[in-house]
């Protein structure tokens, strides 16, 4: 038991050490117009959880014709909050710049429908255990954390698309399907949480 809790608080430090946070899941310190104008000025990292998709992948002829290895997809109402989701940041001005996704379709249907910009893919945004298992669910979970850190290209939010186990795994948040959890780094690898938005709220968001 003693060891036990040794371990626990060690890995509360680096937690700590890394976010500059303890409890993720409750950190709200922007909102309304002053989130807007802060992501207008850029400097943010936006970790998107994809958006709806059913549990089960379709049958090969309800597919869409891009998913050509019958991956899980977006539903409609997925596509639908995905589209709208990209028109509500375009309206808003707020300025994108690197997008890296999952390599699942789900999450690069995603971002393409929101039209934010082209993805990059990287296998560690990947779901893991529930799909990809090439890449341990640490390493995963450890460079999870290091690109929430990097600053931004100046003037620009980078946007970051995965899946709920990574979210929930690297930050503790059980994040609804499309919502964005916003990150402030300091430029020496810590961050802050000030948002969490659901996919519908980017649409009410002040202009």
């Amino acid at each position: 038991m003693h060891m036990n809790r040794l371990a626990l608080f060690a890995w509360l430090g680096i937690a700590v050490a890394v976010f500059g946070f303890s409890a993720p899941g409750r950190a709200q310190t922007l909102s309304g117009a002053a989130l807007v104008g802060a992501l207008r000025q850029g400097g943010f990292v936006l970790v998107t959880r994809h958006a709806n998709s059913p549990a089960q992948p379709p049958a090969k002829g309800a597919a869409d014709p891009a998913n050509v290895k019958l991956e899980r997809e977006l539903d409609e109402a997925g596509r639908d909050a995905a589209r709208a989701m990209g028109q509500a940041v375009k309206g808003l001005r707020i300025p994108i710049g690197d997008v890296v996704s999952s390599p699942s379709f789900r999450a690069r249907q995603t971002i393409e429908l929101t039209g934010l910009g082209r993805p990059k893919i990287a296998d560690e945004l990947d779901e893991g255990a529930a799909g990809m298992q090439a890449i341990p669910e640490a390493t995963r979970l450890g460079w999870l954390k290091t690109k929430i850190g990097e600053t931004p290209r100046s003037g620009t939010n980078t946007i970051l698309v995965t899946h709920a186990p990574n979210i929930q795994g690297a930050l503790g948040i059980d994040a609804a399907a499309g919502e964005t959890i916003v990150f402030r780094p300091d430029g020496h690898g810590g961050v802050t949480q000030v948002a969490r938005i659901k996919i519908g709220d980017w649409a009410t968001l002040p202009k």
